[in-house]
């Protein structure tokens, strides 16, 4: 028997916070990073699609603290401790991150990359340990999690789905 479960999507420089039975999912990561913190005791977690490594990079004064990896994640951190979660007992999974684009090679071209790199730093400086990524490559993501059992399903373009 199929149980259909609520799933809330979270859009690009979006975030959201859900407990189970919901799943949360986001699409069209392709050089942008989702990244998940997720209480596995708690049975709640959260999502946030990084676009950009820097809000430096931002183009004006009203910043979408989503768009971000140096200010997505510990908004999303804190959205998580308003739910009543510990940021002690937090872990993050994350995918995407791809090289979209195959000229060039100059910073401006390796977004991907650099979202990596940029969401790695943060989870570190707010001693959030990483499980598990799916990240790099060259094709989009769909990601979908569930906090019921602390698992992340990966669909990317043209390789199928998987669990990490």
């Amino acid at each position: 028997m199929m149980v259909l479960k609520d799933v809330v999507r979270v859009g690009i420089a979006d975030m959201n916070v859900v407990k189970e039975p919901m799943t949360i999912r986001t699409s069209g990561l392709g050089s942008c990073v989702g990244v998940v913190l997720y209480d596995q005791t708690k049975k709640i977690a959260g999502l946030v699609h990084i676009m950009l490594p820097d809000s430096n990079l931002g183009k004006s004064d009203q910043v979408n603290v989503a768009k971000f990896a140096d200010t997505g994640i510990y908004a999303l951190m804190e959205l998580l401790k308003a739910e009543g979660v510990r940021p002690m007992g937090l872990k993050a999974k994350i995918a995407g991150g791809s090289q979209m684009f195959q000229f060039g090679s100059n910073d401006t071209i390796r977004i991907g990359p650099r979202n990596i790199e940029a969401v790695k730093k943060e989870l570190k400086r707010l001693s959030i340990p990483l499980t598990a990524e799916d990240t790099g490559g060259s094709s989009g993501r769909t990601i979908e999690f569930d906090p019921a059992h602390s698992i992340l399903h990966v669909r990317t373009v043209s390789q199928g789905t998987k669990e990490i």
